[in-house]
């Protein structure tokens, strides 16, 4: 019998490499950058076109190395950072597993200059699909120039699977702050398609976070510094009024290397605790200094998650060096003596607290929405597949939730014509519907028997007991369908500045902008580029004309990355759930009695109206007997 086991050719096995080491031309951008790092450089270009499909070009003036270092770059796991398996425990470089330049030469058409100082002459290289074409001596500065052009151009496979250009070049973006944010010592330059990006000449971290990030984070730093025998913390925090609603703009790094880690995001959340509203995020940027012994870097290619071998002591530091900056710059909140300890708290933790920031929690995952669920008396929300079942149930169940209004289409306030919703109807088979019927009779009447309580709760009487719906919420719900009504079927308005608007954006925020562009004209915004990372807004849409055009702006786009990053949703569905979830906070005023039925009536007009598209509740009931429960003295 045949013998069917045999070695892969080296070119196969380099592009089998790359699945992991190259993604996307974001990670051929990080390899190279992180290469010039570990070289010395001190200046470092990056030269993008058409997103890194086309070129992604690196040039340093760092060491350069000799013609057979070149060549021998290109092989794989070869390194100049390790030598024996001991050095795993005690690397400082970015890189140092031999696989980078392999796994892009396999699947890239490669160009490599460099010159070390000693040198007359530099090496020229040239790589395409792992095949040596070309090797010889030039004439170069000294450093390395780099480029990686038509990439993925012999696995069209992969190539089809890169997102659009404004994703792909986000990405990227991502990459180099970063990387720059890393190393304020070196000076960074980015170009796309030849407009520069960034210009971040050496300096101090601080100047690198407001080059980066723009000059409102001048004033919104505070110094953060934490040293002990374990590890040295150093960096700096966003003031608590500088929290975004979202992840926003968050770093660690260790060692100079960035990572992710939840955990220790937490200790900077729990050190903010009090301080920012529940559903914000600080802003941070912190350097974490430990003997590299007591870290494990070696568990992804990617190199952004390691392990501590003492986790814990880590998460206290962290969190203690948070607190001092916070203390140390006066951002924690005066106590009010002279107010009840005992009100504050209660109104600290309730969801609907009436006070000008209430901290309301976030949905952020099933067990949330369980614990939620389980602690009021409404059965379970479906899944967000209900808009498959829609036509199915459609005429039935909203005949049902008519049935609570009958008669409201004949009030007609002050002689006026009704108010009308204009909603497809969207209902779904599901007991999250039901009310009880003796609930349902008392709720058909002309007026429905409401109140508001503190501008945020609806109470509406009810046979079996009260009614309690959160008014925001509700404005949520209402608005999602809305919105996603709009977006599906391409129909929206637009109410025309007198006087447009010009918005600054992060580079990454801008590219995002250009992503969504057509989704968010949907909505009625009205907008175009005008200028570098800067658009013009001359339309928004008509339940936003008298609110601040730039901030609602600025709101959907961050609210929109952060679904982005904690939920798996489709663009469009992202999109009405951003714009409704910061649409909703302004109907938080008082309502005529015209307006608390029509917001009812509204309500039960959606698809789920017990529940916002994050599932958190929007009502419940409480029974005769519960309320009896609230009088009893025990």
């Amino acid at each position: 019998m045949l013998d069917i086991i045999h070695l892969l050719p080296d070119s196969i096995a380099n592009q089998i490499a790359a699945g992991e080491v190259v993604q996307r031309p974001a990670s051929v951008v990080k390899e190279l950058l992180e290469n010039s790092i570990d070289a010395r450089a001190n200046n470092i270009q990056l030269i993008v076109k058409d997103a890194g499909r086309t070129l992604i070009q690196v040039i340093d003036d760092g060491m350069g190395m000799s013609a057979t270092d070149a060549r021998m770059s290109f092989e794989r796991h070869a390194t100049s950072k390790i030598r024996t398996a001991d050095d795993l425990f005690s690397i400082l470089t970015m890189g140092f597993r031999g696989e980078a330049l392999a796994s892009i030469a396999a699947i890239a058409q490669v160009e490599v200059r460099s010159k070390r100082m000693i040198d007359e002459v530099g090496t020229m290289i040239r790589i395409e699909g792992s095949e040596l074409k070309i090797q010889e001596s030039v004439s170069c500065p000294k450093g390395t120039n780099f480029q990686v052009k038509n990439l993925f151009f012999n696995v069209p496979a992969r190539r089809n699977f890169l997102k659009s250009n404004p994703v792909e070049m986000k990405h990227v973006l991502d990459e180099f702050q970063r990387v720059s944010l890393a190393h304020p010592e070196i000076a960074f330059t980015l170009y796309h398609n030849d407009v520069e990006v960034y210009n971040l000449p050496a300096g101090k971290l601080s100047k690198r976070i407001v080059d980066i990030f723009g000059k409102t984070y001048r004033e919104q730093l505070a110094n953060c510094e934490e040293e002990t025998p374990f590890v040295n913390i150093t960096g700096y925090v966003g003031k608590p009024e500088s929290a975004k609603k979202g992840r926003g703009e968050q770093f660690f790094f260790v060692n100079k290397r960035f990572i992710k880690h939840s955990y220790l995001h937490h200790a900077v959340l729990s050190a903010f605790e009090a301080t920012i509203p529940e559903g914000s995020s600080p802003f941070y940027v912190l350097f974490i200094e430990i003997d590299p012994s007591h870290v494990d870097i070696n568990i992804h290619p990617t190199k952004t998650e390691i392990k501590f071998d003492d986790e814990r002591a880590v998460y206290a530091i962290i969190r203690s060096a948070v607190r001092r900056a916070i203390g140390v710059y006066n951002l924690t909140p005066t106590i009010d003596f002279e107010s009840d300890i005992n009100f504050s708290n209660l109104t600290s933790t309730n969801r609907f607290s009436d006070s000008p920031n209430p901290i309301t929690p976030s949905f952020s995952g099933i067990s949330d929405f369980e614990k939620s669920r389980q602690q009021s008396s409404l059965p379970s929300v479906p899944k967000d597949d209900y808009r498959e079942k829609r036509d199915a149930f459609a005429q039935s169940n909203t005949e049902n939730w008519r049935k609570l209004f009958d008669g409201l289409e004949g009030f007609k306030p002050n002689n006026q014509a009704n108010l009308e919703f204009e909603a497809e109807p969207m209902t779904m088979g599901s007991k999250a519907n039901d009310i009880s019927d003796e609930d349902r009779k008392i709720l058909e009447t002309q007026e429905i028997s409401a109140i508001q309580i503190q501008n945020r709760f609806i109470v509406a009487q009810a046979k079996s007991g009260l009614m309690l719906i959160d008014q925001r919420a509700a404005y949520e719900r209402i608005l999602y369908e809305k919105y996603f009504n709009n977006l599906k079927n391409k129909k929206s308005f637009t109410q025309q500045l007198l006087f447009p608007k010009t918005l600054d954006l992060h580079a990454a925020d801008f590219q995002l902008v250009m992503e969504i562009q057509d989704e968010i004209r949907a909505l009625g915004f009205s907008f175009e580029e005008f200028g570098q990372n800067t658009i013009k807004i001359n339309g928004v849409p008509p339940e936003v004309q008298e609110e601040n055009e730039k901030e609602i702006f600025e709101g959907l786009v961050q609210q929109f990355k952060t679904n982005q990053t904690n939920l798996q949703l489709d663009r469009l569905e992202n999109v009405a759930r951003s714009f409704s979830k910061r649409s909703s906070s302004k109907y938080m005023g008082e309502l005529s009695k015209i307006e608390i039925n029509l917001l009812i009536h509204q309500l039960f007009e959606t698809a789920v109206p017990n529940y916002t598209p994050n599932g958190e509740p929007i009502m419940t009931i409480l029974s005769l007997n519960r309320l009896a429960e609230l009088l009893i003295k025990k």
